[in-house]
């Protein structure tokens, strides 16, 4: 019967997803939802950025492993990027009037620089909207007792988020969140109330939290750790700043001020809202002790969802797998969409400029790479499963490159007006080059490999700017000297 439940919520989500999609007629449309949403529906999608299947099932889990301090990238972090990205970067690029974020480096810094930045972006979509179908695949797992492999759900949950993302677009995402953001919240809520009932309310887990040392937050004080520490924050925090999907939902926002706000808020809400799985998985601990050592040993991810289903009522199972799903589905389709409208638009776009093809066209093509992307995202999540990759850490280890090769353009560019294309190429390429090497020969080192690209980011941009403007001056001067 729960599973019954749990297919008709699955069609009901696809058929809002497809009644979006008549909302859709050309590509703006698809990628923006026209500009004219309100605040509440972009907070509501802002929050579902990043309220996903690392929130309920691979937060926990990390925390239930290690301590606060493992959650530095995520709640964090993730907090950090929403409210500094509405605060500082919101306002001043949805004036540019733009239709996806690479479009701000191509009009900064030219059309060469758009595609690297382009291509970075999506490729770092791959480990986090993997991470969400990892999700989908686990909970068909579990809801199936067995009979659904977690490699067979992954294969059903791409299917179900592909089939109403890549007809409605925007307009899905949009719609489709807001109805699922209700369910969240309500369901999430409903869910720790029955949990703290059973373990005598919420003061008894968070004693026993901290008697077991689990709000140890900061690092021990030497530099190994404060820099692993800070790089955790900022690999999240800064990282996922130049990201479509971050972009995309402040940009369909009616104003401005919708724009900035909603995303603070939005930034918010997911900071304080992150903390309800968090106690929902530890109470595990005093509701049923053998069930949390069974599933620590065998996958932490897989905790809360068996707690669920050992000791609540059918209707709250229901609901808790009805948020669940809500949870990953809000945030799969918006990040399936957001780096699939980037290779279209930011690479793919620009070798066909000859064809000059129309609205309707570039509808299609958006359409096409939305499918084959959701075709590498499946293969991935099979491969990382087969791996042993935790939710948590594919969700972490996505923002890597962007942090590396996007970032410090995209601020420099916004804030320096002595930036300059060559400074974003060797921004690019020496972050690029101090990064992925010691990604694979050191990627334990004292010095975070991501960080390092990101400091040489920095240095590329500062000497690579300063090195054309010494180069125009220099011509200026012989010009001078020639007359």
């Amino acid at each position: 019967m729960l599973v019954g439940f749990v297919f008709l919520y699955l069609v009901l989500s696809i058929g809002v997803g497809m009644y979006a999609a008549t909302k859709v007629h050309n590509a703006r449309d698809y990628i923006t939802a026209g500009r004219s949403l309100p605040m509440y529906i972009v907070l509501a999608m802002v929050f579902a950025t990043w309220f996903g299947a690392e929130t309920v099932l691979g937060i926990p889990a990390t925390f239930m492993e290690e301590d606060l301090g493992g959650l530095i990238s995520d709640p964090f972090g993730a907090a950090l990027c929403l409210v500094l990205f509405g605060l500082f970067f919101a306002r001043k690029l949805y004036r540019m009037n733009l239709l996806t974020l690479g479009d701000f480096y191509r009009e900064r810094f030219g059309y060469k620089v758009e595609v690297i930045a382009g291509i970075a972006i999506a490729l770092s979509y791959l480990g986090w909207v993997s991470a969400q179908v990892t999700a989908l695949g686990l909970v068909f797992d579990v809801l199936s007792d067995g009979q659904i492999t977690q490699a067979q759900g992954i294969l059903i949950g791409a299917a179900i988020v592909l089939m109403y993302t890549l007809y409605g677009g925007m307009w899905s995402v949009a719609l489709t969140t807001f109805v699922q953001m209700i369910v969240i919240v309500i369901g999430l809520i409903y869910i720790s109330t029955l949990l703290a009932d059973m373990t005598g309310g919420v003061a008894p887990v968070v004693q026993h939290a901290a008697d077991n040392n689990k709000f140890n937050f900061w690092p021990d004080m030497n530099a190994v750790a404060m820099v692993a520490f800070i790089s955790g924050l900022l690999t999240m925090g800064f990282g996922s700043i130049p990201q479509q999907d971050v972009f995309q939902r402040a940009n369909t926002s009616k104003n401005e001020n919708v724009a900035a706000w909603a995303t603070v808020f939005g930034g918010v809400a997911y900071f304080i809202f992150a903390a309800v799985p968090l106690f929902m998985a530890y109470s595990a601990n005093l509701i049923d002790p053998a069930l949390t050592a069974q599933w620590m040993a065998e996958d932490s991810q897989k905790l809360l969802p068996e707690l669920v289903k050992a000791h609540l009522p059918l209707i709250a199972q229901v609901i808790f797998y009805g948020a669940l799903l809500s949870v990953i589905m809000s945030t799969a389709s918006g990040t399936l969409l957001a780096p699939s409208v980037i290779l279209s638009e930011n690479v793919l776009k620009g070798w066909l400029t000859r064809k000059n093809l129309s609205e309707r066209k570039m509808l299609v093509m958006t359409r096409w790479v939305v499918g084959v992307f959701s075709v590498c995202v499946t293969l991935y999540a099979l491969w990382a499963l087969d791996q042993d990759t935790g939710i948590h850490q594919m969700v972490e280890n996505a923002y890597k490159v962007t942090l590396v090769l996007a970032f410090t353009p995209l601020v420099a560019g916004l804030y320096w007006q002595r930036a300059t294309t060559l400074g974003a190429y060797w921004a690019m390429g020496l972050g690029m080059a101090a990064w992925l090497p010691m990604e694979f020969i050191a990627p334990e080192a004292a010095l975070p490999p991501q960080f390092a690209g990101f400091l040489m980011s920095i240095v590329g941009m500062v000497v690579g700017s300063l090195m054309t403007k010494a180069g125009s001056a220099s011509l200026e001067n012989d010009q001078l000297a020639s007359k």
